[in-house]
């Protein structure tokens, strides 16, 4: 069996409206789905971003926090994600280059969660060797 990418993420929203409009306000993330406790977002065309309130859900989740995660950069829209950001008034680091060519910036979302903003598959060693360019090996 093979995975092949995220297809849902779930953050942790005390304040479902508060972390719907960041998301949708900043990133452009269109709203699929709400229910009394939770929020779908989509992200390009095979994820969705979940946001959901602290408390039991069904298959033992919890809710939790998550301190990382990185969304992809079309090609060539980094610097115009960072612009957006700034004119938004929010704390951002970056763009900042990485060994390989790549470049990323971040930023916090309402909950604290760090959100990064990567070009690595469309810059870099990213866009001829994929993920295999992550390995410490380089393999």
């Amino acid at each position: 069996m093979q995975v092949v990418g995220f297809a849902e993420l779930s953050l942790r929203a005390r304040d479902l409206r508060v972390m719907e409009r960041f998301y949708t306000e900043t990133f452009g993330l269109r709203v699929l789905s709400r229910e009394p406790d939770r929020i779908w977002l989509q992200i390009g065309d095979e994820a969705r971003l979940g946001l959901w309130t602290p408390g039991p859900k069904e298959f033992g989740d919890e809710g939790g926090a998550h301190v990382h995660f990185a969304f992809k950069a079309p090609a060539g829209t980094l610097d115009a994600v960072a612009a957006r950001l700034w004119e938004r008034r929010l704390e951002v680091i970056g763009p900042t280059p990485h060994e390989g060519g790549d470049r990323s910036l971040y930023v916090r979302d309402p909950e604290g969660n760090v959100v990064e903003v990567w070009d690595f598959f469309h810059d870099g060693d990213g866009a001829s060797e994929g993920s295999a360019a992550l390995a410490d090996d380089g393999s």
